[in-house]
């Protein structure tokens, strides 16, 4: 079996965006930008060209059309491929963190051997204060 590529961090927010339900693009912009936190702002041209591509790889669909104020809203859907690619990528994002938290955590506190000293810990030397010595009869 081949693993999948990793998503780029912008198909990864787009299907997640589409994970709860069917949106509209500019819905999809809206939510992009709320789980980004602000970093990752689709321009219009980008998000359809994204969505053309993952209708072709069958990740999502037209789900329906509507008309509002004159003007046509499609609606995009997770297929079921989608939400598996969505689900696989999400595992190994969180194997990735936790590798890493695991990581910074022994890093945090290392682990002592049995002599008591800690592997691949060397303490700073102890800087040696000496006093300054000042010629007689000059400034204090």
């Amino acid at each position: 079996m081949t693993t999948p590529s990793p998503l780029r961090e912008p198909t990864f927010l787009i299907l997640t965006a589409l994970a709860r339900e069917p949106m509209h693009g500019y819905g999809i912009v809206n939510e992009v930008a709320a789980l980004s936190e602000g970093r990752l702002a689709l321009r219009p041209g980008t998000l359809y060209g994204a969505l053309d591509r993952l209708t072709e790889e069958g990740l999502v669909a037209p789900d329906r059309e509507e008309v509002v104020g004159g003007r046509l809203r499609r609606y995009y859907r997770l297929t079921e491929a989608g939400d598996a690619s969505l689900a696989a990528e999400t595992e190994r994002l969180r194997r990735n963190v936790e590798a890493a938290s695991q990581r910074l955590r022994a890093r945090a506190r290392p682990a002592a051997r049995p002599d008591g000293a800690t592997r691949g810990f060397l303490p700073r030397p102890t800087p040696t204060v000496r006093p300054v010595s000042r010629p007689a009869g000059g400034p204090a």
